[in-house]
């Protein structure tokens, strides 16, 4: 996942991910070259590095077999497999897959199983926190030549991810918005007066933080685009960065590349206004409209 656009193929879960990376530490720990697991399994080395990469599936007779070459006891193998299992399963998002890019997919995985997500959006209100009506207008701008079921079907795909919030294990979200965000009108007055309040209502969210960068703050060090910051808490799998363009997206999970992307994010909310703020920011820009 460092640094890659992602193409064809199936997105893998968090929860292939993590487990591919455990294969490789017990492959390691128990002192197992690629060629050796490959054997044990009757496949090429390169399907082993494809199921530690999450590439492919996790064959449950492959599992079970690896495990067992590596010394693996017959209890914590049956804990492994039922993980496995679960892994395989498609994440809740696979109905929405008419609508939903495969290189978006992998985005609304790491969505639902991280713990912090910090992000900065210059242009549109991060898809965590827009109403039905927003995200329908900024629809028809994104997809001109789709019909109202499609964009009925994307809104509801937005919606279905919200859900995360009102989780008891809901991550902590902190939002960094430009103010141009909030300024740009989406669908209509009524429609932005109707998502400045959603946004207000996010404030009491015990997890949720909104910070605005006001234009007469000038220049900031995230000025090239929109991206989110993930951290999980699953000790196989690093902190990684989302970003995207018009046609895929890039994870970044290399740690120096994380790190000046946490950096930015560091100084932006220094340089923002302070969250305490927001509210009246808010209610402000709403009298506006």
């Amino acid at each position: 996942m460092s640094d890659t656009r992602s193409g064809g193929g199936s997105a893998p879960t968090v929860l292939r991910i993590v487990l591919g990376k455990r294969l490789r530490q017990l492959r390691e720990q128990a002192g197992v070259s690629f060629d050796e697991a490959a054997r044990a399994i009757e496949v090429t080395p390169l399907t082993v590095r494809r199921i530690e990469k999450a590439e492919v599936g996790l064959r449950i007779p492959y599992v079970k077999e690896l495990l067992r070459t590596y010394g693996v006891p017959a209890a914590e193998i049956e804990d492994f497999l039922a993980m496995a299992r679960k892994a395989n399963q498609p994440g809740w998002w696979y109905k929405y897959r008419d609508v939903l890019p495969e290189w978006f997919s992998a985005y609304v995985s790491l969505e639902s199983e991280a713990t912090v997500i910090r992000l900065y959006e210059p242009h549109y209100v991060p898809g965590l926190l827009q109403t039905d009506e927003y995200a329908a207008a900024l629809m028809r701008i994104g997809f001109p030549n789709e019909n109202e079921e499609d964009i009925a079907r994307r809104v509801a795909l937005r919606t279905r991810r919200q859900e995360l919030l009102a989780k008891p294990d809901s991550p902590a979200v902190w939002a960094l918005l430009d103010e141009t965000v909030l300024r740009r009108p989406v669908g209509g007055a009524e429609v932005m007066r109707t998502q400045i309040d959603r946004l207000i209502e996010a404030l009491d969210m015990p997890k949720v933080r909104i910070q605005v960068l006001r234009f007469a703050s000038g220049p900031h060090p995230g000025a090239f685009g929109p991206f989110h910051y993930f951290r999980f808490g699953f000790s196989e799998l690093p902190d990684i960065v989302y970003t995207e363009s018009l046609v895929g997206s890039a994870y970044v999970d290399q740690p120096a590349d994380v790190v000046t992307y946490l950096e930015v994010l560091d100084r932006m909310s220094v340089q923002a206004e302070p969250v305490a703020r927001t509210r009246s920011i808010l209610g402000e820009l709403r009298k506006e409209l």
